[in-house]
């Protein structure tokens, strides 16, 4: 899994990091997706959310927070007494929860202890390295599965400190996702999930729920040859709120249809009035983009956001996998052995990726190192420049029967890229990316790498190459200035939506 863009300012709201599978620890999940391990009967997550126990640690969780600082520590002492009682009401919690919720009983067991352990610790930077360990939920995947999170952890595009959070959701995996994974799009590690409740860090934007985000301190595994170096828990799992993106996809996607005066496929217009088909098709879209950053000719590591890199490359990389899955499910759409249910799906993910892309991920977060935003952008141009796409008479048209194969032609120009790029050096390939991006895109008339970057800056460190890429080194075009104006209002209004409040 990737982690975190934490160099991107505060203020951007960029895509969500992707849960992909990893070879090394694909057995960990094999083999449990559509049944349960659990012998007693689990409660639902409306149950879980409506349980006093859950009221009572959520309260509580709320009520540290202020506590805390950005690494999760409490250093004030005069807050420890406060604090403590607190933990007690999460453990206590956790406790009468645990025989209730089956297949997370070790996991929350263990956060009890991790809790009341950070309390005798003088709250210092907490450490949940036995809670994180236990907590398996892709290891009981199936439609409905409930499951109780709390950790101190930060929220990607919510809070960038490590603060007591807490979650109840549930699973999203109908049969057809189920056969799609088991069969060609294995991603053991993947799920999407719906909230029921949470603390404030999920009223926000945030979308995801990764291992990378909760606060652990890395441990010598027991037993393992003196001289090895500590480790993190294996990563078993990663989840995405499958019903906010579907929820803000709906309110983005129908202002901008009818600011643009587009007129809706029957199939893309009834995704605007149907929250669970809506979040089926991302969570289709989601499971085959997730398992695409580990597969294909890679010229680096694709889990680029470790790097420090021009932003437009994590553009390119982003997008790619958005168009992966596009091209997955066009062939999947065409062909004549996909079931009735899934191929349905399979034309809705085109039409999510499509709009996602060019109305919402375009126009979300600031210009300050944005990548996608240049992604939105780069497939509008490309559709428009195809004759595809057209803005005429101030109203938006698509040439729907033509754009299967022309985003699948911008997908295999990206794919060009990535295969030739093998045997470039990384600054070369660079350059080759800018080039590709800047066909398609003008380039702010400030730029230095569209200028040509100056021979003393090529001759240096790569740092050098990235530290001359403008913040906005791809400026919204003129349609885009225009549709932001009207669609600011109703993009805010989609921090802390869900599929319920939609």
């Amino acid at each position: 899994m990737t982690d975190t863009a934490q160099h991107t300012s505060a203020g951007t709201i960029i895509g969500e990091p992707e849960v992909v599978e990893d070879a090394r620890h694909s057995a960990a999940a094999a083999g449990t997706s559509g049944s349960t391990t659990a012998e007693r009967p689990s409660l639902t997550a409306t149950e879980i959310a409506a349980h006093p126990a859950w009221l009572a640690l959520k309260a509580a969780a709320v009520a540290i927070r202020p506590h805390q600082v950005h690494d999760g520590s409490i250093p004030d002492q005069d807050a420890h007494p406060a604090a403590r009682t607190h933990v007690a009401t999460i453990a206590t919690a956790l406790r009468e929860l645990a025989p209730s919720i089956p297949h997370d009983e070790a996991y929350l067991l263990a956060a009890a202890s991790d809790f009341e352990r950070w309390a005798d610790g003088g709250f210092d930077v907490p450490d949940f390295f036995d809670a994180l360990d236990a907590f398996a939920p892709a290891a009981n995947r199936y439609d409905g599965a409930a499951h109780l999170a709390v950790f101190p952890m930060y929220t990607q595009n919510g809070s960038s400190d490590r603060l007591v959070e807490a979650v109840v959701f549930e699973v999203i995996w109908p049969d057809f996702i189920a056969e799609l994974e088991a069969s060609a799009y294995r991603n053991p590690l993947y799920l999407g999930i719906r909230f029921a409740d949470f603390t404030p860090g999920y009223d926000t934007n945030s979308a995801t729920l990764f291992p990378e985000s909760v606060a652990v301190t890395p441990r010598v595994p027991a037993g393992a040859p003196e001289g090895t170096a500590a480790q993190l828990p294996t990563f078993t799992w990663g989840a995405i709120f499958a019903d906010r993106e579907a929820a803000r996809y709906r309110r983005v996607v129908r202002a901008a249809a009818e600011i643009t005066k587009l007129d809706l496929p029957a199939d893309a217009a009834a995704m605007l009035d149907d929250q669970g088909l809506t979040e089926r098709t991302f969570v289709m879209w989601d499971m085959i983009h997730d398992r695409s950053h580990m597969r294909g000719d890679l010229p680096f590591d694709p889990f680029m956001i470790k790097q420090r890199m021009p932003y437009f490359l994590y553009s390119l990389e982003e997008l790619r996998c958005d168009l992966t899955a596009f091209r997955e499910s066009v062939a999947l759409e065409r062909s004549e052995d996909t079931d009735e249910v899934t191929r349905h799906h399979a034309r809705c993910v085109q039409y999510a990726v499509i709009f996602d892309r060019i109305f919402r991920f375009a126009l979300t977060g600031s210009r300050t190192r944005n990548y996608d935003g240049v992604g939105g952008q780069l497939l509008f141009a490309w559709m428009h420049q195809k004759g595809v796409l057209h803005w005429t008479d101030t109203q938006l048209a698509i040439d729907w029967d033509a754009v299967p194969d022309v985003v699948v032609s911008l997908s295999d120009a990206i794919n060009e890229l990535y295969w030739r790029s093998i045997d470039r050096p990384k600054g070369a390939h660079w350059l080759a990316a800018y080039e590709l991006v800047s066909s398609v895109l003008t380039p702010h008339p400030a730029s230095r790498w569209a200028a040509g970057l100056p021979r003393e800056v090529l001759e240096g460190p790569l740092k050098g190459w990235t530290d001359l890429v403008m913040d906005d080194e791809f400026p919204l075009s003129m349609f885009y200035e225009a549709l932001q104006k009207k669609m600011a209002g109703v993009i805010e209004s989609t921090a802390g939506i869900t599929g319920t409040s939609a």
